[in-house]
């Protein structure tokens, strides 16, 4: 398939349109395509996490908020799961979608690295999923429950421990419908779970009066709606993958570039749980005043951080699919205005809510030493998120082009220095050590990150020419010359 056969795409057939997104369409346009739908659907997700604490707030019992919060670090682990093979595996069959473009047989390899990367999370899952529930009650301990939270922690982590499979499906089936550029369908797709999850908890929680267990319930059934969109919309309109077990391959061409990226996701999610943990237990020795200007600035920053993950996780599928084309072009021209978009997003937001920062905070609390401190923790976070945009830009560059030590360096530096800088700026600074410790890490990661830019640009070269027919010829000839 050449470029030009995708440059008008039918409208009825929407793998096509995708396609055309990924190789041929204006770079603003792709973006657009690709980046607007996933900031919409991590927004979405995010107003419902908000309905959730307020459907299981009503019922007026604290015990069941703090479950809830207890066990959201299972939930954090089963997404990493399904993200292992769903990163891995959706970068690779974007690489192979753009390979295909000059060698229609690398189009053969995607159905083997679709079903091992959903066959692999369901096993993985239920795996993980029966060992928790064997270990359920010492887990329960490791989370912190105790007195009253404990039987409704216990309630919640188990019903979630069931759906481990399910989850970790969906997590997956999400990053290989990505993988195709079809960004406006993982959004429908997203947006319809949240909307199932809220029926659901208003009839499992106020209706059926099932408490934490009827929230977890929810939750997995809102992913078996996912997996069912996700599972009909590939049948119908992906003309390469196959979710079908008889494609289930264990080949080292498929394991090394799935695991080699997806595993520095799981470490990333391992260290974001870990770092969460030592950060509220040094904030929570100044009182409860800082922890609450903390929960504020987070969820005020998150706006222009949804937006900026939006860029950093939308145009992977790109950079990979113009990687594996050996498009140099395309993949220089997609970094440049990607990162343009993240810095101009980021700056805006960030002047905005600095400028108008007294205001924005002071609708949230009303209590001035609250308000101060909050004031202080948003620039801040506000100051890391524009790191953030630049470092997660530049992972996912080396998701999208296989660079797999250098993603997992990546993914784990952060949690590697964090632990420590705040360690120590707790002791050295008090509070405001803890404040800024984020921010420092951000700006080292971020450091690192272009180290590792530079350092790698020779290998994507390579790669590139690879990818590129006319290139490789080229490069032949200067090594014969």
């Amino acid at each position: 398939m050449s470029t030009m056969d995708l440059e008008v795409p039918a409208k009825s057939d929407a793998a096509g349109t995708n396609r055309w997104y990924l190789s041929a369409a204006p770079i603003v346009r792709a973006l657009v395509h690709l980046c607007v739908p996933m900031a919409a659907a991590m927004i979405a997700g995010a107003v419902y996490n908000l309905i959730n604490a307020g459907v299981i707030g009503s019922l007026h019992n604290t015990a069941l908020l703090a479950a809830v919060t207890l066990g959201s670090p299972i939930l954090g682990l089963v997404m990493a799961v399904g993200n292992v093979f769903g990163v891995g595996g959706g970068a690779l069959i974007s690489r192979l979608l753009g390979a295909s473009e000059n060698d229609p047989a690398k189009a053969a390899d995607i159905k083997r690295v679709s079903s091992f990367a959903v066959w692999g999370s369901v096993v993985v899952g239920a795996v993980l999923g029966g060992l928790g529930l064997l270990l359920l009650h010492p887990l329960v301990s490791l989370l912190g429950a105790d007195g009253a939270a404990t039987p409704a922690t216990r309630s919640f982590v188990a019903v979630m421990l069931a759906f481990v499979p399910v989850l970790a499906a969906a997590v997956c089936l999400e990053q290989l419908v990505r993988a195709e550029g079809a960004a406006r369908q993982v959004m429908i797709g997203l947006i319809a779970s949240t909307i199932a999850n809220v029926v659901f908890d208003v009839l499992f929680i106020l209706v059926l009066h099932w408490g934490v267990a009827g929230a977890a319930l929810a939750t997995g059934l809102a992913n078996l709606v996912v997996i069912g969109y996700f599972a009909a919309w590939l049948a119908r309109h992906s003309e390469h993958m196959s979710l079908a077990p008889r494609w289930f391959a264990l080949s080292p061409e498929v394991l090394k570039p799935v695991l080699g990226v997806g595993i520095g996701t799981l470490l990333q999610s391992a260290f974001l749980i870990v770092t969460s943990l030592v950060l509220n237990n040094l904030a929570s020795a100044y009182g409860d005043g800082p922890l609450a200007a903390m929960g504020v600035a987070v969820r005020i920053a998150q706006v222009p951080e949804f937006l900026v993950m939006g860029i950093t996780l939308g145009v992977l599928p790109l950079f990979a699919y113009s990687y594996g084309k050996g498009d140099r072009d395309r993949l220089t021209s997609a970094l440049r205005t990607s990162a343009i978009a993240v810095g101009g997003i980021a700056v805006l937001f960030s002047l905005v809510v600095f400028v108008f920062r007294d205001q924005i905070f002071s609708a949230f609390v009303a209590d001035h030493s609250v308000l101060a401190i909050g004031v202080t923790i948003m620039t801040a976070q506000l100051v890391a998120m524009i790191a953030n945009g630049f470092t997660g830009l530049i992972t996912s560059l080396f998701q999208a082009t296989g660079r797999a030590l250098a993603a997992t360096v990546m993914s784990v530096t952060q949690g590697v220095l964090f632990i420590p800088i705040v360690l120590l700026g707790n002791v050295w600074f008090g509070l405001s050590g803890i404040i800024w410790a984020l921010t420092v890490t951000e700006g080292i990661v971020f450091v690192v990150g272009v180290v590792l830019w530079l350092a790698s640009r020779r290998a994507i070269d390579r790669g590139l020419a690879e990818g590129s027919p006319e290139r490789a010829e080229e490069a032949l000839e200067q090594a014969e010359g």
